[in-house]
């Protein structure tokens, strides 16, 4: 049975896949690509493709990454406590109290996130942020011995959240960021093969995007590979339409306002064209975002890749990010799968993308 944008994006969300540990995430994303892919492989960095015709001209990547941000063991002490570094970039406050599931070899362990009660905390440091070294995990062990019987340094947790609905179109979830991105993609490529197309197109779950700010993770290693003539990258942004957040400095971005689209220098002026044109052809609204410099997504590792990929950026609009709850909303999902699919569904093999 086809799956639905809305019931790949719940699949992929059910799955925790840490950065480096996406083998859950990247094997859900495979079985629903190949309902309508005829070439679905993996790669040695932990990326999945999916591509419609080995054939086809220009070669097109949909790239969105499948990891999330985690916790890591690195101690556990002799009374059975478990003391972690962050996987990804961790706001050391949403983790207090917070349930986690550990990913260890014998199966799922459940823990809780330890610190001490308000009671035994002084007035001056109830005042300070914690820190993630002042927090340890406690999966109830009877001491070390029990603990490292049952968990091993460098086992990887998530925090356990239920994916719920909040009104008509909004879905919250730990790892929405970026399995939004991943589902749009898969999506995309659907759509790209319903409506026919003379390009190859590639859809990309990208590996370790969340740890890979300097090397590029997956993103570069698997647009090395493929060598695609362009590359649209989609992940979240920040939706700035919530209490507390300056529009001066982080720009206007709403849920539910369409698709955003990244102006910069990492950013294709004839792609950028292409997905104009693609969302006014079919009516969607989109939204706008300055990125002087880089993107803080995987097109910083995949636009220099080789000698140069003609690269944009397609963003989900995300309240909440990096945090238990962070929420999307199901329409800018669909409009931006219907976008891309657009854009690769009108390219041309004689087309060109030099920045012009």
């Amino acid at each position: 049975m086809r799956s639905t944008l809305e019931d790949t994006l719940h699949r992929l969300l059910a799955a925790p896949a840490p950065s480096g540990f996406e083998t859950p995430a990247t094997t859900v994303w495979s079985d629903i690509a190949r309902e309508f892919a005829p070439h679905v492989w993996t790669d040695v960095h932990g990326s999945a493709f999916a591509a419609l015709s080995e054939d086809g001209a220009p070669t097109v990547m949909l790239a969105g990454h499948v990891d999330e941000i985690g916790l890591m063991v690195h101690y556990i002490d002799d009374d059975g406590f478990l003391f972690v570094r962050g996987v990804g970039g961790w706001d050391p406050q949403v983790l207090v109290g917070q349930r986690v599931e550990i990913l260890a070899a014998g199966g799922s362990i459940t823990g809780v996130v330890g610190r001490r009660a308000i009671h035994l905390i002084t007035t001056e440091e109830r005042d300070k942020a914690v820190k993630l070294k002042e927090l340890w995990i406690d999966i109830g062990a009877t001491g070390g011995d029990d603990a490292r019987g049952r968990v091993a340094i460098g086992d990887v947790a998530v925090i356990r959240s239920d994916t719920v609905a909040l009104g008509e179109f909004g879905i919250a979830a730990r790892s929405v960021d970026d399995r939004a991105g991943a589902a749009v993609v898969l999506e995309a490529l659907r759509r790209v093969k319903d409506k026919g197309a003379k390009a190859r197109a590639v859809a990309v779950a990208t590996a370790q995007e969340e740890i890979s700010v300097r090397s590029g993770g997956g993103a570069r290693t698997s647009s090395y590979g493929l060598e695609p003539d362009v590359a649209i990258v989609i992940d979240v942004t920040h939706a700035t339409d919530h209490p507390h957040v300056d529009k001066k400095e982080h720009g206007d971005v709403r849920l539910g306002a369409g698709p955003v689209l990244s102006r910069g220098a990492v950013i294709n002026p004839v792609v950028l064209r292409g997905l104009v044109a693609a969302s006014e052809t079919a009516g969607i609204a989109t939204q706008w975002q300055a990125a002087p410099s880089g993107t803080g997504t995987d097109a910083d590792g995949i636009f220099t890749t080789r000698a140069g990929i003609a690269t944009a950026v397609v963003s989900l609009p995300n309240r909440y990010m990096h945090s238990p709850n962070q929420l999307v909303d199901l329409r800018d999902l669909d409009a931006a799968a219907e976008m891309i699919a657009e854009f690769v569904a009108a390219l041309d093999p004689e087309d060109d993308f030099v920045a012009r």
